[in-house]
């Protein structure tokens, strides 16, 4: 049973960062599509950033220059540095696994969520 803990959420101040962390509970990575996703109140949960088994690199127009996803296969975590945070970044970020071995077994997995706050 693969479980994901997300960390690095807060207050910050616009324009200033903060670096996000998603732990599995399996090495999985090397087998995953591995990305974050955000949602605010009202709101469809979106795509922030994704990267793929392949080592591509999806980015939403929204965050395109400002945040990076970033992951370490041998400790099984991923990242998403945000830089430059606006108002409208807030919300609660996701982290997303979708697992895929060799043998064709498939499982998605979503993190608990962590708060960001971008305010004055």
């Amino acid at each position: 049973q693969v479980q994901l803990v997300e960390s690095g959420g807060g207050l910050v101040q616009p324009g200033g960062s903060l670096r996000l962390s998603c732990a599995a509970s399996g090495s999985i990575f090397r087998f995953s599509d591995t990305g974050w996703y955000r949602q605010t109140p009202g709101k469809q949960r979106e795509l922030v950033e994704l990267m793929t088994r392949s080592g591509r690199t999806n980015y939403a127009d929204s965050v395109k220059g400002r945040f990076t996803i970033s992951r370490d296969n041998d400790k099984n975590t991923v990242y998403l540095q945000m830089n430059s945070l606006k108002p409208e970044d807030t919300a609660v970020y996701y982290c997303y696994v979708n697992y895929r071995d060799d043998g064709g077994f498939e499982q998605r997995y979503w993190g608990q969520g962590t708060q960001v706050t971008v305010s004055s």
